[in-house]
């Protein structure tokens, strides 16, 4: 028989999606499972999204151009500018979720063998599309004691080598929900230009920031504009995570004709997707209002029913909507498996991430997991209440 690719061999399987087949098992013993392993949002889609779609008159629904419908890329520039990002129509791309923004950008800067520095925990799929396009993640480490800040300037420059082509950073984060400063990203972009890199920057959860925090942007870093590429999505802005549309921003014009090619290639984004997402741009502010205001609820809810719960440590986030916390556990997929497959509590239980799927270094996360607070405060209530539950009785405690 044949082999598979080394590519192949190499990609990681998610981990968010790895215990699906021992939830479904779990199912269909009948118990309930509250979802806090995945970054799907309970709150509704915006009318102005589903009124378009609903009142579509196209006769035939066409390829669109390959860098995305003209009308909906100036609107999304709009959109930015009203953000502080001064662009115009002709420095982004339309693209399939912010997952092909993400590897059309690595594609289009990176060759196969460079290494791209990244702080973890990180979003997982970072190390699939390294996979994917053929470099190295290297990372640098925060850590919860200090709240996943971003680590010492010298730490990143220490990993700098001659295949370092850039840095990769998100904010908000996911897994962590913690919200880079001001201050971080011009430390940031002092190692960039001191180095010439490129700075990739994913901000698709920028309008999730809580206690009156406010984003801040790559894209409004002076003096490194063209190494800057910053990549979005609109799956959890407007809790539209199935129309799969995301953009790849940058005034380098280079990257920018550069990544049209990989988009030629699949020829074009998702139509119906599009029309979904230039409606959302008209979305009124009240819906960024009240969803901040639930997921800020949400969040102080949990944040204090796990710290109460011992050897339990969570920071509380400033963006986003996850944590990585901190749990008494020997290993954290052996933890989230046995939740499944073993445990109960009013024929209940929970699906939380294991953390170690978001590190490079290998054996990092072993006792952390991720928690996506996407539930109402009474689905959350019933989820500490039977992880705390699962911790006194959980055969690996420490």
């Amino acid at each position: 028989m044949p082999s598979i690719s080394e590519k192949g061999r190499l990609m990681p399987a998610s981990p968010i999606r790895k215990l699906v087949p021992y939830a479904e098992e779990a199912k269909r013993k009948g118990r309930k499972i509250y979802h806090l392993n995945i970054g799907q949002p309970d709150i509704p889609t915006p009318d102005t999204a589903l009124n378009a779609l609903r009142n579509i008159s196209l006769k035939v629904i066409e390829y669109s151009h390959s860098a995305g419908n003209e009308s909906y890329r100036r609107k999304l520039a709009g959109y930015y500018r009203s953000k502080g990002i001064n662009i115009d129509c002709t420095e982004l791309l339309v693209t399939t979720g912010g997952s092909e923004a993400i590897l059309f950008g690595l594609m289009s800067c990176l060759n196969p063998g460079d290494e791209l520095i990244t702080p973890e925990p990180l979003y997982a799929n970072y190390n699939g599309f390294a996979v994917s396009a053929g470099i190295k993640i290297v990372p640098v480490t925060s850590h919860i004691e200090n709240d996943f800040a971003l680590p010492p300037v010298s730490e990143i420059e220490n990993k700098i080598t001659s295949k370092t082509k850039g840095i990769l950073i998100c904010s908000p984060n996911n897994p962590t929900g913690y919200l880079y400063s001001e201050e971080e990203l011009l430390l940031i972009r002092d190692i960039v230009k001191r180095h010439d890199l490129y700075l990739f920057s994913d901000e698709a959860y920028r309008e999730f920031c809580y206690d009156g925090a406010r984003h801040y942007s790559a894209m409004h870093l002076e003096g490194i504009e063209n190494n800057v590429v910053m990549f979005d999505s609109v799956s959890k802005r407007y809790s539209e995570c199935g129309i799969r549309i995301g953009a790849l921003v940058t005034r380098n014009n280079e990257v920018i004709r550069t990544a049209l090619k990989f988009a030629q290639a699949r020829l074009s984004p998702p139509g119906l997707g599009q029309i979904a997402a230039e409606a959302s741009i008209d979305t009124p502010p009240e819906y960024f209002e009240e969803v901040n205001r639930e997921y800020t609820a949400r969040r102080n809810f949990m944040v204090d029913a796990l710290n109460k719960m011992s050897g339990v440590r969570c920071p509380k986030p400033k963006g986003a909507f996850y944590a990585t916390v901190k749990l008494p556990v020997d290993d954290s997929d052996k933890f989230a498996q046995w939740l499944l497959e073993e445990f109960e509590y009013k024929n209940q239980t929970v699906m939380v991430a294991p953390a170690s799927g978001f590190y490079s270094t290998p054996g990092l996360g072993k006792n952390e997991v991720r928690i996506a607070y996407v539930l109402n405060i009474d689905d959350l209530r019933n989820a500490m209440e039977t992880l705390a539950e699962a911790l006194k009785v959980y055969p690996g405690r420490v």
